[in-house]
């Protein structure tokens, strides 16, 4: 007998789709290039930087083949900036997710176009099957994790990505040299960065406890704090639609015995006078 399994992703699960995020690495010995089921990886070739997935990143560097070039959120200065932005700037609000890239357009200078993929061709165009060509003639493509470049070397600094804790946890478990500042001091700051969203996700269910138009917006929380607090919100959400199915039918059952005692009351009053003989 097969056992229920639960709803959405488990976070085994999350950190395995993690591992295909793109990273940026510094090879450190000459490698062709890998038939992968998403397409080929770029040859490496010292010290030109490339971009792989996290989980052969993480490989190459296990065997002191490569050494990974850390986000640019990843930094301390970076995470600093978020912790003040979403404790002082915009206490209610998560941290905004890093904007998709953009590409000039040389037919109209002065003007960009965002595209899903860096400037120049690279293995994330082998993922997301698509050319420069085919990215200028269709401006409106999907931009979505992982085939958004935004945990590599050239990704905006100040911006979460959607596999922020992931990607850190992993960076930091397996090539902690490679961090631009102490590991201590990174997790330090991601600590508290993790306990202020946490702290902000718990206080953001109270605009649930109305049972009209509450409403609860998940912009800018990352997958592995999905995963963590789904079965909280979803029992959260599911026990105030109960209250308020509940509430409801009560309401309905007293606006139901008014109008009966307002059809029947007046008759039974004169009925009860009259066998009293007042």
């Amino acid at each position: 007998m097969a056992l229920p399994l639960p709803t959405g992703l488990t976070q085994n699960e999350v950190s395995f789709l993690a591992e295909m995020e793109m990273v940026t690495v510094v090879p450190r010995q000459r490698l062709d290039s890998i038939d992968l089921l998403g397409g080929k990886t770029p040859q490496l070739r010292p010290p030109h930087r490339a971009q792989l997935p996290l989980w052969l990143a993480l490989l190459l560097k296990k065997q002191r083949r490569a050494n990974i070039v850390p986000p640019a959120w990843m930094h301390p200065a970076s995470l600093a900036e978020i912790i003040h932005r979403e404790t002082k700037e915009d206490p209610e609000a998560f941290s905004p997710p890093p904007p998709p890239p953009s590409r000039a357009l040389y037919a109209q200078p002065g003007t960009a176009r965002r595209l899903n993929h860096q400037h120049q061709p690279s293995f994330l165009d082998d993922l997301t099957q698509t050319t420069l060509d085919s990215q200028q003639q269709d401006p409106n493509s999907i931009l979505s994790p992982p085939f958004l470049p935004s945990n590599v070397a050239e990704s905006p600094a100040g911006y979460l990505p959607y596999h922020w804790l992931e990607i850190a946890e992993a960076l930091l478990t397996h090539a902690g040299d490679d961090m631009p500042a102490p590991a201590g001091e990174v997790r330090s700051l991601l600590r508290d960065l993790v306990e202020v969203r946490a702290a902000k996700m718990r206080s953001s269910t109270s605009a649930l406890e109305g049972f009209g138009d509450a409403w609860l917006t998940l912009r800018g929380v990352g997958a592995m704090e999905l995963a963590e607090n789904r079965a909280f919100l979803a029992g959260l959400v599911d026990g105030v639609r109960k209250i308020g199915a509940s509430a409801e039918a009560t309401r309905r059952e007293e606006e139901e015995e008014a109008r009966r005692g307002g059809e029947y009351g007046g008759d039974g009053d004169e009925d009860s006078d009259e066998d009293m003989g007042l």
